[in-house]
């Protein structure tokens, strides 16, 4: 029997492991074969799949004069995003980066992110993602577990790169201004913005150690690029995972997985032509998985473009970008939907040319899902996937009416079990773990091998940790997280179907459940809800509650907020507020 194809990282030297080969009947094996789109293969011929730089090089010769990303009212053609990044390459080798190296990225939604991509790939490196609002202990904990050694990080968060350097080794900082790669106005941008931080700490970084990210770009221009010789085996990315349940693991992800997920998502959704001009929203942060390939490797394949937000939390600046552009698709999150959704200016934004809307990196509450359709016609495709997974595992179909309340089915050449805690498959209907294989699945995670051997099971899936079930049509349903699930008096409770009822209510505007400690069940279940009606008590929403949630499932205590605790990406950090819950 073959095992699965798993590389894991102990200091420096990887260990393969072999996948197991796939069952020869695979309609009996994936029921979900049968409820497939029409077009749609059951497999993707991974062999042929290439790298994330022959995307490049293809899309940059085909698309030269189309725009690549939209941002601050301006535009990167491919033609500048191509001789940039080669720019970048050049300038990166200079220094001295080999083949395999890491750099740090730590950019917000800015033209120059798309640039630094490309450059760090062209010249062989591997791509470490870094959220710009780390503080200097979480940025330094993630250069130093990387190894990475050259730093490309907008000039706004030079102060943490300051005050983390002595607990970093760092050999050179690229600075990047909010408008670089945009020409003359881009220039602009960056003056105006310079302007606006003169109320922020200054920072003072060690002579020679910085360096003008335009200046990178003009000296790498006279500078010879050697061909890199990029594998599909490859790393291309350290894909830190979100944190919002322990401590940040980086996956290894190489140019194959990604590679295998944009043809995955391409063939289902039937969006290879690349005579369809394309323009996706782009409010969730590179930086993250779901944005990185949903979003930009997704669109830059067959020639579409990024309308880049840069602060998304600037709901008003959001809106009024929106209601200038013509975009086709739209990838969110459901505080993202939400926001925009109770947003006053909603009306202004142009939504007949959407193609689809597609939602994940949490679930989205059927409340909003349903006042979203309401309000702009569009159905939110609810899909499902991980860092760990180059993200997407299952999606439901473009084209459905109505949302579904489903992660929908698993892409071509993947395989999804549902198994108990002993690792056994279980009925279909029955919840258990969720667990992968497929090419988009990480190599392992960075120089932790005991960590990914934990990950995997024997027969090569990977475990990830959240519950779902199984319906007999191969759709799949998520339960919740299982590290959040509630135990009251031996009784399972699954915050997001607690959750899913208290967003109904029409005076919640967001909410979160958490479990606490109880002398008498063991835990209960608090909610952490913020009001649109501050005049609605918390006795009413218990009683809401009450109408649709059997006993044990309602919360005990409502605990009432300004704002939730959210990571960049619009997760609510439960974890924050269990943290914060007192007992009872």
């Amino acid at each position: 029997m073959h095992e699965a194809n798993v590389i894991v990282h102990g200091a420096e030297t990887p260990r393969s492991v072999r996948r197991p080969a796939p069952p020869a009947d695979l309609a009996s094996d994936r029921p979900w074969l049968a409820s497939y789109p029409a077009g749609v293969p059951a497999e993707i011929d991974v062999a042929g799949l290439g790298t994330l730089v022959g995307l490049f090089e293809t899309s940059v010769a085909a698309f030269a004069d189309r725009p690549a990303m939209l941002c601050f009212g301006s535009t990167m053609t491919y033609a500048t995003l191509g001789q940039q990044a080669r720019d970048l390459a050049a300038w990166l080798q200079g220094q001295g980066l080999a083949k395999g190296d890491r750099v740090a990225i730590m950019l917000p939604n800015v033209p120059a992110y798309a640039v630094a991509i490309f450059g760090v790939l062209l010249a062989g490196g591997t791509v470490v993602n870094t959220n710009p609002l780390y503080t200097p202990r979480e940025f330094a904990q993630q250069i130093n577990d990387s190894g990475a050694r050259i730093l490309i990080v907008l000039e706004n968060f030079g102060a943490t790169v300051a005050a983390a350097l002595p607990d970093v080794k760092l050999d050179r900082v690229a600075l990047v201004g909010p408008g670089d790669g945009l020409g003359l106005k881009g220039q602009v941008i960056n003056l105006a913005s310079r302007h606006v931080r003169k109320a922020v700490p200054p920072f003072q970084l060690p002579e020679g150690l910085a360096v003008p990210f335009t200046s990178v770009l003009r000296r790498g221009r006279s500078l010879p690029r050697a061909s890199a010789r990029v594998e599909p085996e490859d790393l291309a990315f350290l894909q830190y995972t979100g944190g919002t349940t322990g401590i940040a693991k980086a996956a290894m992800l190489s140019h194959r997985n990604i590679m295998a997920n944009v043809e995955q998502s391409q063939l289902w959704f039937n969006s290879k032509d690349p005579s369809i001009r394309r323009c996706a929203v782009t409010a969730l942060p590179l930086y993250h998985i779901f944005a990185l390939t949903a979003c930009f490797f997704q669109f830059m394949r067959n020639g579409g473009s990024c309308l880049l937000i840069p602060n998304p939390r600037d709901c008003d600046g959001m809106v009024k970008t929106l209601s200038r552009t013509r975009f086709t698709h739209l990838m969110g999150v459901n505080t993202l939907f939400n926001v925009l959704i109770n947003h006053p200016k909603i009306g202004t934004i142009d939504f007949s040319h959407l193609d689809f809307v597609v939602g994940g990196g949490t679930a989205v509450q059927r409340a909003v899902a349903e006042r979203w359709k309401a309000l702009t016609g569009n159905t939110i495709i609810e899909g499902y996937g991980l860092s760990e997974t180059s993200p997407v595992v299952c999606v439901n179909p473009r084209g459905m009416r109505d949302f579904s309340g489903t992660i929908g089915f698993p892409l071509p050449s993947t395989e999804v079990s549902i198994r108990d805690l002993s690792g056994q498959v279980v009925s279909v209907g029955q919840p258990g773990e969720i667990c992968v294989r497929g090419p988009q699945v990480m190599r392992g995670y960075w120089n932790r091998p005991e960590e990914t051997a934990r990950a995997m099971t024997a027969d090569g899936f990977f475990r990830t940790g959240d519950v779902a079930v199984m319906q007999a049509d191969g759709q799949f349903r998520i339960v919740d997280r299982m590290k959040d699930m509630i135990l009251v008096s031996g009784f399972n409770v699954y915050p997001n179907e607690v959750e899913d009822v208290l967003a109904a209510h029409p005076a919640v505007l967001e909410c979160a459940v958490v479990g606490a400690p109880s002398e008498e069940t063991g835990e209960m279940v608090v909610a952490h809800i913020v009001l649109k009606d501050s005049s609605v008590s918390t006795d009413a929403i218990r009683a809401h509650a009450r109408t649709q949630l059997t006993g044990y499932k309602v919360p005990r205590r409502v605990i009432l907020h300004d704002t939730l605790p959210k990571t960049n990406v619009g997760k609510v950090l439960r974890r924050m507020l269990r943290d914060e819950t007192p007992p009872a």
